[in-house]
């Protein structure tokens, strides 16, 4: 019983501790889980810009071994549904743009090992295609499909 108790002691303590930083700003979620963080890349304006910034190119070439899955018709531009599937062998990073929003980039995922596929939720400003870029062996590849937006949601 004893040595419950003692684990849940240390583990309280650790919580506490770690919450006392988080919470006087010592330790952020950006420091530590985003270190290498492509601030120019979600800050370009423009596609070209933002590959660019993100991937050293954008020199990308259309593929059909990329899956892009979303809405016909999105009825709040705030929240569309998106997934991206890579079938390409080496895929290691996933990026999705809407070269219509302030800023294009809208995400960018290292997968490093991972399964190329990615399910998240955007925002839109207004009608345009949401493209997927995937990095595969220094080279990119794209696939896009066109989203209609009754509601614009970034700032509109």
């Amino acid at each position: 019983m004893q040595t419950k108790r003692r684990v849940f002691l240390k583990g309280s303590l650790a919580a506490s501790a770690a919450g006392l930083a988080v919470g006087a700003g010592l330790l952020s979620p950006r420091t530590v889980l985003a270190a290498d963080w492509p601030q120019s890349a979600f800050d370009s304006e423009g596609m070209d810009n933002a590959l660019n910034e993100l991937f050293g190119t954008a020199d990308v070439a259309e593929s059909g071994d990329i899956s892009v899955k979303a809405p016909d018709i999105a009825e709040n531009g705030a929240v569309v549904p998106v997934t991206i599937e890579s079938s390409i062998a080496g895929s290691d990073k996933v990026a999705i743009m809407v070269a219509s929003n302030p800023t294009p980039l809208v995400a960018s995922f290292d997968l490093m090992g991972a399964n190329p596929f990615v399910s998240t939720r955007i925002r839109m400003g207004s009608t345009d295609d949401v493209t997927g870029v995937v990095h595969a062996g220094g080279k990119l590849y794209k696939a896009g499909k066109e989203v209609k937006v009754t509601i614009g949601g970034c700032g509109g």
